[in-house]
């Protein structure tokens, strides 16, 4: 009987043990930050190497610290680049998307809460099993609003012609080449999934209720206002100071066109990015076309999964900031090797952006160790990270629990031995 109890206690004990490494993983107990807390010289090294090391095309890294720039550095795979050259920014362009919006709504001109067909009048959602009227401006921006395209948009040769907004909602061209249909196909509101489409409607809808081309609404409500005069939707390569396309091998591929504007076709230098971005940073003095408080809102959690808060209106929250607050920005990723990363952490005023071609997943990378070193916590696209750090803990926790049950059980056998003997 003892050795009964014995065995299901160490079992009870080993799965206790699961559990505590299971959940405070997710609070970063396991991951250790790549420089020490504050040492922004040191992360800097550290990212610049990895820059150098594994990335063979083209990349831009800033880091912002108290509102400032503190640190710049240009990856070269090819091409002499700088802060003014030209990169394709793949799905950040729903966070610039997502300023259209909100700067509408700031000007009274859009209801976030109103249905988005009435203000429709190029094209609506289909008829289905649910309720369009429920589909809002802040359901498309969180990506709560019942569309499951999953867009991802496909390329576009360069010679090719790009369709129009309405022909691209009717049949949009998706990266997976799978059939994409854009209509509701869940309840608005009650989940979060990843729509790429709903930016293609957010991007009617700027144009509906502005009046304007959604370039030329961008143009004269943010870019020209922040001196972004490297930024805008054309063809990456019709910049005569662009960084081009590379794969994961450092060739040069083709320069891909793409067909929403809204989703995915934003393309920005480091140096304009950075005024994006500084303008969002009261500490910086620099103004941005909405104000602080709106900006706030657009970091208030909208979507969940698991549980989790990783969604506002526009931009994804990393992690928490320790002062009921989010690091928030966007990623962006394209074939065959485009990645981006704007992070911001407004507690303090830092940042970082990473510009880059020829590695698929390195700037999400950085910007992963970026949140861990800024906040203690990992961020929600680096979950593998987060299970990889739950190994080692759980086989030395699992093993030293052996251990002392084995331990218990050889002295019981030992005092067991003893009395027989006398």
């Amino acid at each position: 009987m003892f050795y009964f109890k014995l065995l299901i206690a160490t079992v009870l004990a080993i799965a206790a043990w699961l559990a505590t490494v299971f959940f405070t993983a997710f609070y970063g107990w396991w991951m250790s930050a790549i420089a020490e807390p504050g040492n922004t010289e040191q992360f800097y090294q550290a990212v610049s190497v990895m820059l150098e090391e594994e990335n063979p095309g083209n990349a831009g890294l800033v880091l912002i610290s108290a509102g400032e720039v503190s640190h710049r550095y240009f990856s070269t795979g090819a091409d002499d680049i700088g802060p003014d050259t030209v990169f394709a920014t793949a799905s950040m362009s729903k966070w610039l998307a997502a300023f259209a919006v909100m700067k509408l709504v700031e000007d009274g001109q859009l209801d976030l809460d109103k249905p988005v067909d009435d203000y429709l009048t190029r094209w609506q959602l289909p008829a289905g099993d649910f309720d369009n009227s429920l589909v809002t401006a802040r359901r498309l921006l969180s990506h709560t609003a019942g569309l499951s395209d999953g867009l991802g948009f496909g390329d576009y040769l360069p010679d090719e012609e790009l369709p129009s907004l309405e022909e691209s909602l009717s049949n949009p061209r998706a990266s997976s080449d799978r059939e994409i249909s854009m209509a509701v196909s869940s309840e608005p509101g009650t989940e979060w999934q990843y729509s790429g489409g709903s930016y293609l409607l957010l991007e009617l809808l700027v144009e509906e209720v502005s009046g304007q081309s959604f370039d030329s609404y961008m143009r004269d409500s943010f870019f020209e206002p922040l001196g972004m005069d490297h930024s805008g939707y054309d063809y990456l390569g019709s910049f005569a100071d662009n960084a081009g396309s590379y794969d994961p091998n450092g060739q040069a591929a083709t320069v891909f066109k793409y067909a929403s504007k809204a989703a995915t076709a934003f393309v920005t230098s480091s140096a304009d990015l950075s005024s994006f971005v500084l303008s969002q940073i009261p500490a910086s003095g620099l103004d941005n076309p909405l104000s602080q408080d709106t900006i706030r809102a657009m970091r208030e959690p909208h979507g969940r999964t698991s549980g989790v808060d990783i969604w506002g209106l526009g931009t994804i929250l990393y992690s928490p900031t320790g002062s009921d607050d989010f690091v928030y920005g966007h990623d962006g990723g394209n074939e065959p090797a485009i990645n981006t990363v704007a992070r911001i952490n407004p507690q303090i005023g830092d940042a970082i952006i990473v510009l880059l071609t020829g590695h698929p997943s390195l700037a999400t990378r950085i910007g992963s160790e970026w949140v861990l070193w800024q906040t203690g916590y990992p961020d929600v696209l680096d979950l593998d990270a987060v299970f990889d750090s739950m190994t080692l803990p759980i086989l030395i926790g699992s093993l030293l629990i052996l251990l002392l049950a084995l331990y218990v059980a050889y002295r019981h056998y030992r005092r067991q031995h003893s009395s027989a003997l006398t």
